[in-house]
């Protein structure tokens, strides 16, 4: 089975060659001599990365320095921003532009795109030409909250690939069906996410939180079941992606042999709660911290705020603990992570992925001693 490869950090490009070198990308490619190669990041909106709605230019332009210094110069990078946003716009606001012009690599805008129709069984799916004929498709999505699917990640991504009509036409079916179907009919060789900004509740942007990681993997849905916990969502929560693996897309076993970690989250520098927005301002009068890694804080903040949209927040034991601060400290409250070993209560991980932290707070909910 695939494995998902993590890494913690701030370096973009140290980050994406990392997990490049150490999934061999290169090795793999050139089985296929000299491949056309299709970079798909997430630019729905025009809005710098920073705001936690697009993919890290930094990191687009790692991936292809790395791949024409291995010689692979067929590369383009292609995209399609949502229905009444402008695609050429988004690529000038968020960076790649830059990008073409440096690295001599196009940008193709899916929205000028002829289609083809895919059938599938029953379910026919209208698919970009560009991305169909791409003989090695690298999808770069945002690791983000959707307010319509709960998770927008490595399948919903794909979306940025199919016409606009076919777009609001999977508005009219749910979503979910026709998502699951397009990563069946479009097949992403490998997943690269940016998890260095995300937004706490819309894939618009503009509650960005740090969690400084990068996700990878050739599964999309192995990507999407680890990011579902990390947002605190469990996998019947999204039904794409249980409705993917049926199709045979890949796998959602979150073993540990699956689970790769390339170095510690405390490699993640401590957070910055100056940068935090408007919501981020709210769920952080929740929060005592102390040296806390940005991995671990940024799961905190999205395990809140799935507390708050169950309307449950104000009934959790507070205030939340969380930093490297509280290593070998015992307190009577409610610890986030390992440092918080010693405390009456705490939830383990390094970092503990937002469902954790969710499971725990709603047994104590259902009358589970409390010590705090």
């Amino acid at each position: 089975m695939e494995k998902l490869y993590i890494m913690y950090g701030t370096d973009p490009e140290k980050l994406v060659v990392s997990i490049m070198e150490r999934m061999d990308v290169v090795g793999e490619l050139r089985q296929l001599g000299q491949p056309v190669i299709a970079i798909k990041p997430n630019l729905v909106v025009p809005q710098p990365a920073e705001w936690g709605a697009t993919t890290s230019p930094e990191m687009v332009a790692a991936a292809v320095k790395f791949l024409k210094s291995a010689g692979f110069k067929n590369i383009k990078i292609i995209e399609s921003s949502w229905v009444g946003d402008n695609t050429k716009e988004a690529f000038q606001v968020c960076g790649y532009e830059e990008i073409s012009q440096k690295l001599e690599v196009p940008l193709i805008d899916l929205k000028d795109d002829s289609y083809q129709d895919v059938q599938l069984g029953s379910e026919t799916i209208q698919v970009c030409q560009t991305a169909l004929e791409a003989d090695y498709l690298i999808n770069m999505p945002v690791l983000k909250a959707h307010c319509q699917t709960k998770l927008t990640c490595a399948l919903k991504n794909l979306k940025g690939c199919i016409p606009d009509q076919e777009k609001r036409r999977f508005h009219t079916k749910g979503l979910h069906r026709p998502i699951a179907y397009l990563n069946k009919a479009l097949k992403s060789h490998l997943t690269i996410v940016d998890g260095l900004f995300g937004d706490l509740t819309h894939e618009e942007g503009g509650n960005p939180i740090a969690m400084n990681r990068v996700l990878a993997s050739r599964d999309p849905v192995l990507i999407d079941a680890y990011a579902a916990g990390l947002l605190g969502y469990e996998l019947e929560d999204i039904p794409y992606i249980l409705m993917a693996e049926e199709l045979g897309v890949g796998k959602s076993t979150l073993n540990p042999e699956r689970i790769v970690e390339l170095n510690t989250s405390r490699e993640a520098p401590p957070v910055d709660l100056n940068q935090a927005g408007e919501q981020l301002d709210y769920l952080k009068d929740f929060v005592v911290e102390n040296q806390a890694c940005s991995a671990c804080y940024g799961n905190l903040m999205h395990a809140l705020m799935r507390l708050k949209e169950q309307g449950i927040l104000n009934k959790c034991p507070r205030p939340f603990y969380v930093g490297q601060g509280y290593k070998g400290k015992s307190l009577k409250g409610f610890g986030v992570g390992n440092c918080t070993k010693n405390f009456a209560t705490f939830v383990p991980g390094c970092p503990p992925k937002a469902d954790r932290i969710l499971n725990k707070l709603q047994e104590l909910l259902k009358g589970e001693s409390y010590d705090g």
